[in-house]
């Protein structure tokens, strides 16, 4: 076991030690349900029965207002609320299992939402300090960079449903229905256990200075900025929006926290490659640093589309991996620039079994330039490795 691990494991089983021999069960409850996150992927067994321990041990006393909520809402089933023109739902449900994937953070974000999931396991001792746990949440970021999978990962997490509200349902033609639709669905979300999103937030709450929208809309705005200011600290009321510049400045204020989603980094799109290619990674294998390479700029939604098309590929296309993998990288150059598609043309010819002439077939680059290019990355790794042992 590497030397890292196990200095973590030593400082786990400390602070556990401590905890439980301080009696401060609360404390440690929440500690071991930390633990259970962190060992999920590495270490599932464990995982499985630290979460049995927690399961067998909870107090008859429910810990949270959310899940207490929820226990009387599995016995009660209330009617989504519907648009009356169109009748169509208002809100979109999800019920996910906990022990489904988490989705791939950054470390910031993960101790953000780390600190939001440990206020509402403490919503009551909160209450006691005149406190309220974080109430609502914005998420800002490009498509497919994981805020609805998030959304979706935080309710799983509370044992409470995800409603998304359906802004095509909402948005009625009729005159003055919108806001009745709006009022609607967040009513039904404030007294029903659950979390709320509210996708595509900038096309519901523009400036209300924007002189190019319809009086409708900016009374939707007025509306969502006095449902965020009463919303109850029993739920939990999320936001998302890939414009964040189109949103009214006095909504802003209005949200608790503000957690910003960006690109994925080589590393995560590292991690996610490996995890969408499933049980068909070792197949692919001698060709993820290539894959890498070709998803670096992607979002996690383009990237599991990339994988899922591969994969379908080799399953019923007939299609070699190289042949799948090399049909990816000729659609991918034409989008690069002139030196990101010779850097590539000189990876591929540097970590593959490919042939110069297939690396220049399928990246436009003439063998020529490759070769030069080689060269020229071969006698500066070997300086770097001289001076390296001068050194």
């Amino acid at each position: 076991m590497p030397t890292d691990d196990c200095e973590k494991i030593k400082t786990d089983l400390a602070q556990t030690a401590r905890l439980a021999l301080s009696e401060k069960t609360d404390d440690l409850r929440l500690f071991i349900a930390k633990l259970v996150r962190r060992y999920r992927d590495a270490e599932p067994a464990l995982s499985e029965e630290l979460a049995g321990f927690l399961k067998a041990n909870a107090p008859k006393s429910t810990p949270t207002i959310m899940r207490r909520m929820v226990s009387s809402a599995e016995q009660v089933q209330t009617a989504v609320p519907v648009d009356e023109d169109s009748q169509l739902a208002l809100l979109k449900r999800y019920i996910d299992d906990f022990s489904s994937l988490k989705p791939i953070l950054s470390a910031e974000i993960e101790t953000a939402l780390d600190l939001l999931l440990k206020e509402r396991e403490q919503i009551e001792i909160l209450a006691k300090r005149g406190l309220d746990p974080t109430k609502s949440a914005v998420f800002v970021g490009a498509p497919g960079v994981g805020k609805t999978i998030t959304a979706r990962w935080i309710a799983a997490h509370l044992g409470v449903p995800l409603y998304v509200l359906d802004l095509s349902a909402v948005m009625s033609s009729l005159l003055g229905r919108s806001g009745v639709n709006l009022r609607n669905a967040l009513d039904f979300a404030k007294r029903t256990p659950c979390v709320l999103l509210l996708d595509e937030l900038d096309a519901i709450a523009k400036r209300r200075s924007d002189d190019s929208d319809i009086g409708e809309l900016k009374r939707l705005v007025t509306v969502i900025l006095q449902e965020v200011d009463e919303w109850p600290a029993s739920g939990l009321l999320l936001a998302a929006t890939n414009h964040p510049e189109l949103i009214d400045p006095a909504l802003w204020r209005r949200f608790d926290l503000v957690v910003e989603f960006g690109a994925p980094d080589i590393e995560a799109v590292n991690i996610a490659i490996r995890r969408f290619f499933g049980p068909d990674l070792n197949q692919f294998n001698e060709w993820l640093e290539v894959l890498l390479y070709t998803c670096k700029d992607e979002s996690f939604s383009d990237i599991e589309r990339i994988v899922r098309r591969l994969r379908r590929g080799l399953v019923v296309g007939g299609g070699t991996v190289e042949s799948l993998v090399s049909d990816l990288v000729k659609a991918k150059c034409p989008s690069l620039d002139r030196q990101s598609q010779i850097a590539f043309a000189v990876m591929l010819d540097s970590n593959t079994s490919l042939s110069q002439r297939r690396v220049s077939e399928i990246t436009g680059i003439s063998r020529d330039t490759i070769r030069k290019h080689r060269s020229n990355t071969q006698i500066i790794s070997r300086r770097s490795t001289m001076t390296s042992e001068d050194v």
